[in-house]
């Protein structure tokens, strides 16, 4: 799919709306809206004029932004193709876990349909990025699993990482310097004044926010540490 300049951008808007409630329930509103996407607040009040004229979101002014059916399986796609590539520049053009968001956000606009299913073919179909986020099928079927922050799980809580969020490259360089990503068991070990996780016999100490862009999931019985 090769995408001309306004249908990235539309692009770009019901990529941002469907992944602020992806992992929580939380409507996004045009003023947070605004702010994950860099732009002034007139200019994405314009834009979702024109997306409700077109279908793809229900908006009610002063109020939250929600996607149509439409929009969502547009939404989809982007994040699919997002995440693919995401996955295809780690796993077999050598770039590190914190340098992949800016080119995936260049190509995911570009590559076209079959290349990008070619690519996820060779790659055994992945499900997930290398941050645990979810890669929608190529029907647009997606299952979020029960997860949780580490700032809601509370100190002493264990786990394996189930994603990462990856806004703040010093969280994921840190996690990859130890060794720690999705997989990895983790168990809580304080929240102030900076979050420290404990893995097996190594603690770590990470940036502030780190504990809101952590996801963790229940013990299972048996786990291992996944490798970045």
């Amino acid at each position: 799919m090769f995408s001309s300049g306004r249908e990235s951008a539309h692009e770009d808007y019901l990529k941002t709306i469907y992944a602020y409630t992806e992992w929580q329930d939380d409507p996004i509103t045009p003023s947070v809206l605004a702010g994950r996407l860099g732009l002034a607040p007139s200019t994405v009040t314009e834009m979702v004029k024109k997306l409700a004229a077109a279908g793809l979101v229900s908006h009610v002014r002063y109020g939250a932004i929600s996607l149509t059916e439409e929009g969502r399986m547009r939404a989809l796609a982007v994040v699919r193709r997002h995440r693919i590539v995401e996955t295809w520049l780690v796993r077999e053009m050598g770039y590190a876990w914190d340098e992949v968001h800016d080119e995936a956000e260049v190509l995911e606009h570009s590559i076209s349909d079959r290349l990008l299913e070619a690519i996820s073919a060779r790659m055994g179909h992945p499900t997930a990025d290398p941050h645990g986020d979810l890669i929608p099928d190529a029907a647009g079927h997606v299952v979020r699993p029960e997860t949780r922050t580490v700032a809601a799980a509370g100190v002493g809580a264990e786990g394996p990482i189930v994603r990462i969020r990856d806004r703040d490259p010093r969280v994921l360089r840190q996690l990859a310097e130890n060794r720690l990503g999705p997989g990895s068991i983790i168990r809580v070990e304080a929240l102030t004044p900076l979050p420290v996780l404990a893995a097996g016999d190594a603690r770590v100490e990470l940036p502030e926010g780190a504990a809101e862009a952590i996801w963790i999931g229940e013990l299972a019985r048996s786990g291992g540490k996944s490798e970045i």
